[in-house]
């Protein structure tokens, strides 16, 4: 387990700048992937090689055989396996790290222009504890590394396909090619690994529907962020919109019973009441 150790500490920090959907797949890849492949695959698995058992004493033999029906360990697979999906992960950590140091230098220039009565821009994405918002372009970071690991996720599944041709481990395995022909080998505990292989290729469905979950999350908030932003802005304009009328029609009035003196007002308040004529609430200045 030692050896997952950083790994595991990396992929914590991760935790407080995910969603909820986020910390949930960090759970899945915690407890269901690395410790129970840690923990049980020597046990299960141990050396391959060593205990399977051929019908023959033939030299190569064994060895052919157990090229031809496992091209890469299934242990070193599922390894890889974690070491590709976490890498979107970690990459997106090394983007939030980035980002809450670029703001903390940011907020304590910001502190020392106020204590000068000068101006600065301020912090975007993060606060003072370094909680960062998921906006912008860490929003667009967070998305691709869940395309990412979707996309490995399923890469890998396919992959288990066609490197090992079945699911469920077989009891023997025969073996037709020259100089070994008619060749059984048995394998160890097939019903064992059989279990294994089924449970961590859920574990690898369960974990690719989770981003897709996530993903679909993120894009229907966001959606309904801007719909909700622009019905605001929407309100807002039309609330303005009927203020500077009013004020539009008040100056209208006003320049009807202005004097003679006031002359040099009404280009200007001709040009401003011009350009509400759309509106349909203004009359014709004669």
């Amino acid at each position: 387990m030692g050896e997952w150790s950083v790994l595991s500490a990396l992929l914590d920090k991760v935790q407080s700048h995910s969603t909820v959907v986020g910390k949930v797949w960090m759970s899945v890849l915690f407890l269901f992937r690395i410790f129970i492949l840690a923990a049980g695959v020597d046990n299960i698995w141990g050396d391959e090689h060593s205990n399977m058992e051929c019908n023959t004493k033939t030299v190569g033999c064994k060895n052919a055989c157990y090229d031809k029906s496992f091209p890469m360990s299934h242990t070193r697979y599922w390894v890889l396996q974690i070491l590709f999906v976490s890498t979107p992960t970690l990459m997106y950590l090394g983007h939030v790290l980035m980002v809450i140091r670029r703001e903390n230098k940011l907020r304590r220039r910001v502190e020392q222009k106020l204590g000068k009565n000068g101006m600065a821009r301020a912090p975007k994405y993060s606060d003072e504890k370094g909680k960062v918002q998921l906006k912008g372009v860490l929003l667009a970071s967070y998305m691709m590394q869940l395309l990412f690991k979707i996309l490995f996720e399923v890469a890998f599944i396919v992959g288990q396909y066609y490197l090992y041709g079945f699911i469920t481990m077989p009891v023997k395995i025969t073996f037709n090619e020259y100089p070994c022909p008619q060749v059984n080998c048995y394998i160890s505990r097939p019903t064992e690994k059989t279990i294994f292989i089924i449970f961590m290729l859920a574990m690898s469905i369960l974990s690719a529907t989770l981003n897709i979950v996530e993903m679909f999350h993120l894009i229907i908030s966001k959606m309904k962020y801007l719909i909700e932003m622009d019905r605001q802005y929407d309100m807002t304009n039309e609330v303005t919109d009927r203020t500077i009328i009013r004020a539009l029609m008040k100056l209208q009035e006003y320049l009807y019973d202005q004097p003679h003196s006031q002359e040099d007002l009404r280009p200007i308040a001709l040009s401003l009441v011009s350009g509400w004529k759309d509106k349909g609430v203004l009359l014709e200045l004669e």
